[in-house]
């Protein structure tokens, strides 16, 4: 603390640059400093510094983190403590640009594996964003001192050491987390891809805003449906099991459709105390499938939707840079598929109709022979008795789909009940059987995963451009419509897992699955910290769909 404190007086006034001089390590009274990394000037991102506690420092007991899934509970309110810390304690802007500024990575509503804080027996480490303070080139060393001395002193104490945090919380959030964990894992002895406890609280509080609506209604599962659930933290819950099969999802404009949908979307994920979805789970595989105009495709064979195109187009090795919507969400099914999804999620709303279903007068219209697109209606009963993959569907405009249901819950605003009898009774005839190719084949693909550095970079940069933009080199990959992907975090792992499948195998003789699922289970194993040749805190986790779908919608050209 001293040689820091009299570093920082030396360097008072002179060109922001001499901060680099700072870069090491301090102990202080409660942790260790690490000053990982000095920007180069107040515009640049910020410096990266570390902080570390020794277990007899934080005091935080074993059994918190005793598993995988304690140990990312209490990394993330850890992570969490700290970003309120800061929020309550950082005075803020001092000086230009970013001066003052102090963050840690976090996550939303939903909990990820990160690399912001790291515990074990050995240590507990955080990672913070520090924008050293500066008054246009020249150092502000006071101000920095009192970042340093005041700021960051009162956060460790508020924020990580055990003894001075309400115990409650640490142990509540820890074990909601467990619990999630372990509702997902008992889906399989229920024969569910989903549950939705009785009392969630499903609408957010806008578009953009993930937040529970707290006067939405709360959720009470219909009594057809309903299922009870022995938790490992002594609750028993109540709510409904969505089984395996075909379920429909009805209802009129705006009852809550979607808003149900996107819950099962988001319930692959963990989520926060008081979230609202804390025990809505959906199956870890589940995938959102839509259609997805002008994605890339790369050599997926589409043919089990999509036959023969004009001119002769073969469909078993299909490649795009400017996909139509048919052709999108047939390569999006195929691709979940291979990533070994068990459950589809698809919302009529975000669908090609083409591919969705085609009516009789149509049929009469356009002979079958001129019609290329088999309608997923025709497969949708296939996909589940053949290959054992379940899709939920919201569906409000089109009845076809009734005919080959198992099952059709209706919304009426926002209550839930089933109507599988009713429906049964208006379905009429389920489509007739068809002949396609298999929806599985073994088909192996090879992706080149190489890339350049843009022009006037010496290195190959691996950058995020909003959330799901991701800059690999040369390369742009738009997940706009990857609606699974929920964090910055995982886009930028994703472009370093490309990257460390490609430096592995630079000749790509690999296959791309087996090489992209090697690369992640690394990844689960040794800790994000692998992809990165620096000390940082900002990656989370992705799930293997997500990183496949990157892969997957690289384009031929640059």
């Amino acid at each position: 603390m001293k040689r820091l404190r009299e570093l920082l007086q030396q360097l008072d006034g002179r060109g922001y640059k001499a901060y680099k001089q700072l870069k090491g390590r301090y102990r202080f009274d409660n942790f260790q400093l690490s000053i990982d990394h000095v920007q180069g000037d107040p515009f640049a991102l910020p410096s990266r510094i570390s902080l570390q506690l020794s277990p007899q420092e934080h005091g935080l007991p074993t059994e918190l983190w005793n598993s995988a899934i304690r140990r990312t509970a209490l990394e993330d309110f850890l992570g969490r403590a700290v970003a309120a810390a800061i929020g309550k304690t950082v005075q803020g802007r001092r000086g230009t640009g970013r001066s003052g500024a102090m963050e840690i990575a976090t996550s939303g509503q939903q909990v990820l594996r990160r690399n912001a804080v790291l515990i074990d027996n050995q240590q507990l480490e955080v990672r913070l964003l520090f924008a050293l303070p500066g008054s246009g080139r020249s150092i502000l060393g006071r101000q920095a001192a009192e970042m340093f001395f005041d700021e960051l002193p009162q956060i460790v104490a508020e924020a990580l050491q055990w003894n001075n945090r309400p115990q409650q919380g640490i142990g509540q959030h820890v074990e909601q987390l467990e619990d999630q964990e372990e509702l997902r894992r008992q889906l399989e002895s229920l024969d569910a891809v989903a549950f939705i406890a009785n009392g969630s609280l499903l609408p957010r509080a806008g578009g953009i805003d993930d937040r529970p609506l707290r006067e939405g209604i709360l959720f009470q599962s219909p009594p057809t449906l309903e299922k009870s659930v022995q938790l490992p933290n002594g609750a028993t819950v109540k709510g409904m099991a969505i089984p395996r099969g075909i379920t429909l999802i009805v209802g009129g404009g705006f009852h809550g459709k979607s808003t149900l949908l996107q819950g099962l979307e988001r319930g692959v994920y963990n989520h926060i105390p008081g979230d609202g979805r804390e025990l809505l789970v959906t199956v870890a595989d589940a995938v959102k499938i839509r259609a997805e105009d002008h994605r890339a495709i790369n050599q997926v064979n589409i043919s089990p939707f999509i036959g023969t195109l004009p001119g002769n187009r073969p469909t078993d090795c299909f490649s795009t840079d400017n996909a139509s919507g048919s052709t999108s969400q047939a390569a999006n099914i195929i691709e979940a598929l291979e990533a070994g999804s068990s459950c589809l999620l698809i919302d009529e709303d975000t669908s090609a109709t083409n591919f969705m279903i085609r009516d009789s007068r149509m049929q009469q219209l356009v002979p079958k022979e001129r019609e290329p697109i088999t309608p997923l209606l025709h497969r949708v009963r296939e996909l589940y008795e053949k290959e054992g993959v379940s899709t939920i569907l919201v569906t409000g405009g089109s009845g076809a789909y009734l005919a080959v249901a198992d099952r059709v819950i209706m919304l009426d605003n926002y209550r839930v009940s089933e109507v599988t009898a009713k429906a049964r009774s208006l379905a009429g005839e389920p489509p007739p059987a068809i002949t396609a190719p298999p929806l599985r084949t073994s088909q192996t693909r090879r992706i080149d995963l190489q890339t350049a550095p843009l022009p006037g970079q010496r290195q190959v940069r691996i950058l995020v451009r909003e959330q799901r933009l991701l800059e690999y080199g040369c390369k742009r990959i738009d997940l706009a419509k990857v609606e699974q992907l929920i964090d910055a975090g995982q886009t930028e792992a994703i472009g370093r897992l490309l990257a460390y499948c490609q430096q592995r195998n630079p000749e790509q003789t690999d296959e791309l699955l087996p090489s992209l699922r090697y690369a992640l289970e690394q990844v689960e194993r040794d800790g994000l910290d692998i992809l990165l040749p620096w000390k940082a805190g900002h990656l989370a986790l992705p799930r293997f769909y997500e990183l496949m779908a990157a892969a997957n919608r690289i384009r031929n050209s640059s």
